[in-house]
């Protein structure tokens, strides 16, 4: 099998496992505190630039398009150049790109800047997922890798918003893209001693140049359209035109990979029952839980007047839940198995959700939402954890780079499709409305926007009885406890 940078560093002697997973946790909290730090700012960023109404929600949409677009060829650059040289580029974008937001005087300046975030983000994150994966032993040690990794991906989003309304409040709307500069710089210059170095001279492996511009432009105008199309209209010919343009490259682009004798998403790699049931889950998850912080953010700001500050304060509960979810399904995950725990946390996350839509009111309390938030953030903490680990789980270390950029496209994919469905949802029947009428109006919209994510979280739960059950462990001569050896080397244990 021809050689590849990401098995070579896997092969490797560790550097202080510790501090690198310290490291690898640090940077998917950049990457989730970046998601969402902007929300917050986004009145005070409409204001200092001028945007229109129509181009302000563009601040986010170029992060997610771009993000979503690229993830497919930051997954496979890490499986040919090797993680460490992709983790480190993605930072530098991520550094750069904020410190021209920063400075940006104008609109479409800081929409590019976004862009190139999100560039940043499509190769840092399967680099951080594919070094999890390659750098920590499958089974307890990797487990909790991905718990500390989880807990930072999944309280950084709720971080940012609380950071975010802070810095903003404090300092600005440019702080929230300047903090990012000392955080890239910080762990880059830990990633040089920490994580080893990637084979020299990358891999003997061909680029596969077509099915990379392919899936690139196709994956990104997919995302486009589905980012724009509740701003635009679904039948507008943009949408339209961009879906078409999408769906006609995604085509070719696995005719191109049936034919390439190293293609850049072998499809072979969809015979892995647990990659194809994980981006299943992640999907599902991110339309889902993915949505709810959104719809939060609406409730607290536009129906209780919440301030940037105190929206982010409110946060703070679930934000706590979520990293007690995290830890605690590293832990459970060793003893019960990877499945029956990620099982057992879309179906907590649904019970929260359902508490939380039956406590959302227009003259409601804070106190009443904690429960439902509570019970709510530790399915989604624990979710966040595990649906990643699973969907990698036996999958050649040469190859987790793409299989881990596969899953993380279908995550990116899901938010948007979730995100403009019930986005959709929630805001019909307000138009003309004011005062009292469309803050009750709102709160009823948001509560049937919740209970439908409820409902695709049961639905993601089906999809995830789809994940291989453990392997059935039989004692050996000596009185050792071993697991059954797979009849296919590709076979997955979760």
């Amino acid at each position: 099998m021809p050689s590849s940078a990401t098995g070579a560093a896997t092969e490797a002697p560790r550097r202080r496992p510790g501090l690198l997973l310290a490291l690898l946790a640090f940077a998917q909290l950049i990457i989730s505190i970046d998601y969402n730090i902007v929300y917050v700012a986004l009145p005070e960023i409409g204001d200092g630039l001028g945007f229109s109404a129509q181009n302000l929600q563009w601040v986010i949409s170029a992060y997610a398009v771009a993000f979503g677009g690229f993830l497919l060829l930051g997954g496979r650059a890490c499986d040919l150049w090797g993680p460490r040289r992709i983790f480190i580029l993605g930072l530098s974008l991520y550094g750069v790109s904020s410190m021209l937001g920063g400075l940006a005087t104008d609109p479409w300046v800081l929409v590019a800047a976004r862009a190139v975030q999100g560039i940043g983000g499509a190769f840092l994150f399967p680099a951080t997922l594919t070094l999890v994966s390659t750098k920590f032993a499958e089974g307890k040690e990797r487990n909790r890798a991905f718990a500390v990794w989880g807990t930072a991906g999944g309280s950084g989003m709720i971080l940012g918003s609380l950071l975010g309304g802070v810095l903003t409040e404090a300092f600005g709307w440019e702080s929230v893209f300047y903090v990012n500069v000392p955080l890239a710089v910080l762990a880059i210059a830990a990633a040089l001693p920490l994580i080893a170095p990637d084979a020299k001279g990358g891999s003997r492996r061909s680029f596969d140049l077509a099915g990379a511009l392919t899936s690139t432009v196709g994956t990104t105008s997919v995302v486009f359209a589905l980012v724009q199309g509740p701003e635009s209209g679904w039948g507008s010919g943009l949408i339209i035109g961009a879906l078409v343009l999408g769906a006609a490259l995604l085509a070719a682009f696995v005719v191109i990979e049936k034919r390439s004798s190293d293609p850049l998403m072998p499809l072979r790699l969809f015979r892995n029952r647990n990659l194809s049931t994980g981006a299943g889950v992640t999907f599902f998850y991110m339309a889902t839980f993915g949505t709810l912080l959104y719809f939060l953010t609406v409730y607290f700001q536009g129906v209780h007047g919440y301030s940037a500050l105190e929206t982010g304060l409110a946060f703070l509960v679930p934000m706590v839940a979520i990293a007690i979810g995290a830890q605690t399904a590293g832990r459970l995950a060793t003893k019960y198995g990877l499945r029956a725990i990620m099982i057992a946390s879309l179906l907590v996350g649904l019970v929260g959700t359902v508490i939380l839509g039956l406590t959302l009111a227009t003259d409601g309390s804070y106190v009443a939402l904690i429960p439902g938030m509570v019970v709510m953030g530790l399915g989604q903490g624990a979710g966040y954890t595990l649906m990643f680990g699973a969907a990698t789980v036996g999958i050649d270390p040469m190859e987790q780079g793409i299989a881990s950029g596969w899953a993380s496209t279908t995550q990116q994919i899901g938010g948007a499709v979730g995100l403009a469905v019930l986005v959709a949802v929630a805001n019909s029947g307000l138009e003309g409305l004011t005062g009292e009428a469309l803050r009750s109006a709102t709160t009823d919209g948001l509560r049937t926007a919740v209970y439908i994510a409820a409902a695709g979280i049961a639905l993601t739960v089906l999809v995830a009885l789809g994940l291989e059950k453990p392997k059935k462990r039989t004692v050996s001569q000596g009185g050792e406890a071993t697991a059954a050896v797979p009849e296919k080397p590709q076979a997955a244990q979760v």
